[in-house]
């Protein structure tokens, strides 16, 4: 084993490892913020995974989307939302507990399972470079309506998700309510204020 491939084995168990944690405390903790935070370092674990197999396109894309977009966009709805509700407690959770217990556990012996059996030969005559410059022509060549069509798409839905957000915030205006006519005016000074101003010595 050269110095490389043992670097590459250590950073392999600190990253499992990590997102392995980071995943377990996604649905331990009880606060959803906290929750959010680690789901960020879920994908941050998962973008060095990448790394480590020379993907350096779908890196850099998990930590732009995953981590820069969707977890920034779970975290405020978590802002905006700010709803202080206690919780009862409920009835047979340990039930509940355990029965998500053993379908996660059959799913981990499932994947393990999976991951023991498959051949993972390595080509070592492959030479592997960087993929974004041709990933970057195809998509401003021959993917270029899909990729502006997307675009549209996600400012159609961050433009949904603002009027959302600020709902609360307009006024719901009745059909009986008479509209004032005429220009707007200003509104007007506190008698207050008004009082200061005019008690006060003119040069």
């Amino acid at each position: 084993m050269t110095l490389a491939e043992g670097v590459q084995d250590i950073a392999f168990i600190v990253l499992a490892a990590l997102m392995i944690m980071a995943a377990l405390g996604v649905v331990l903790f009880e606060k959803i913020v906290y929750s959010a935070f680690l789901l960020a370092l879920v994908f941050i674990s998962i973008s060095g995974l990448y790394v480590l197999l020379n993907a350096d396109f779908v890196a850099a894309a998990q930590i732009l989307i995953y981590v820069g977009a969707v977890n920034v966009l779970i975290l405020f709805a978590i802002m905006l939302v700010n709803k202080r509700e206690i919780y009862t407690p409920v009835k047979n959770r340990w039930l509940r507990q355990g029965a998500t217990a053993v379908v996660c556990g059959g799913l981990f012996l499932l994947l393990g399972t999976m991951v023991v059996a498959t051949p993972w030969a390595i080509d070592e005559t492959v030479v592997t470079g960087s993929t974004v410059i041709a990933i970057g022509k195809h998509f401003f060549s021959d993917f270029l309506l899909p990729f502006e069509l997307a675009s549209v798409l996600l400012l159609m839905a961050m433009v949904g998700a603002i009027i959302l957000a600020r709902r609360d915030f307009i006024p719901a205006v009745s059909k009986t309510s008479k509209q004032p006519q005429g220009d707007l005016k200003l509104p007007e000074r506190p008698r207050e204020v008004a009082a200061i101003a005019g008690n006060s010595p003119k040069n």
